[in-house]
């Protein structure tokens, strides 16, 4: 494992872009913190980078993880380069270098799925990644002008959830509507029935839409189903695009489960 205390280093300067960096399809990126990167060696194996806070290669969860990747791929940097690297003030001491996944697109959707219709802020869409996961998603699909799955706010926010999800950016989301073996379900404020009244489909495709724009109007026409969440309108218009998310897949999955599926 090499040792670097230079801020000059070329590799720290290269690892100081990729903090900072956006996520852009194709590009490396860097997982921040010893949850993410325990995830990402359970299922992809060792980065292509490990870069460890020198002073606390000792801990039990950081040596672990060193003795999981080959010594010439781990760098130990001195500890105040490392918080340069660390998403929040509280780093862990370790960050893996590595290519996001780019699944293949599906022929045909028959699947629960959720559309990502140019979810722009990186919480709300790094808390819904972390929600379908829970909730039993297993693929999305996110439009172009969705922030990027793999920015440090949205991997901070996903909580690992990134690693359950075959993840499609900058997805065409009418073009893939002819691909939808399952009906699409949106949802909006007008021409839309209650959550609660009936059942919701055992498999479909959800879509949510942008914080302030909502679901498009294509997508929207495109809808087998329109639902609406119940709320206090006198208190407010609408619900976060996160929350109302929440609310229909624990819905749907709670009507699923009630029927004996998953």
């Amino acid at each position: 494992m090499k040792y670097v205390s230079s801020r000059e280093n070329p590799a720290v300067k290269a690892l100081a872009r990729l903090a900072a960096h956006a996520g852009k399809r194709g590009e490396a990126v860097l997982l921040d913190g010893v949850h993410l990167c325990q995830a990402w060696l359970q299922r992809h194996g060792a980065p292509e980078q490990a870069v460890f806070d020198a002073a606390r290669l000792d801990a039990p969860e950081i040596a672990a993880l060193a003795r999981q990747v080959p010594a010439e791929r781990c760098l130990a940097l001195d500890g105040r380069l490392m918080r340069v690297l660390a998403s929040v003030e509280s780093g862990q001491g370790v960050a893996f270098v590595v290519r996001p996944p780019a699944p293949a697109m599906p022929a045909a959707v028959e699947e629960n799925c959720v559309l990502f219709d140019r979810i722009q802020d990186p919480g709300n869409v790094g808390t819904l990644l972390r929600t379908c996961a829970a909730a039993g998603v297993r693929r999305v699909f996110l439009a172009t002008g969705t922030a990027a799955a793999w920015s440090p706010k949205v991997l901070r926010s996903g909580q690992g959830a990134h690693f359950a999800l075959a993840i499609h950016e900058h997805a065409d989301l009418p073009a893939l509507l002819p691909r939808l073996k399952v009906p699409l379900v949106a949802t909006a404020l007008e021409g839309a029935r209650d959550l609660y009244d009936g059942s919701l489909p055992g498999r479909c495709a959800w879509v949510f839409g942008h914080e302030g724009q909502g679901v498009a109007p294509e997508l929207l026409a495109a809808a087998a189903l329109k639902v609406r969440i119940p709320h206090d309108a006198a208190a407010v218009e609408s619900l976060n695009v996160g929350a109302a998310a929440a609310i229909c897949l624990f819905e749907q999955r709670r009507q699923a489960l009630r029927h004996g599926g998953r």
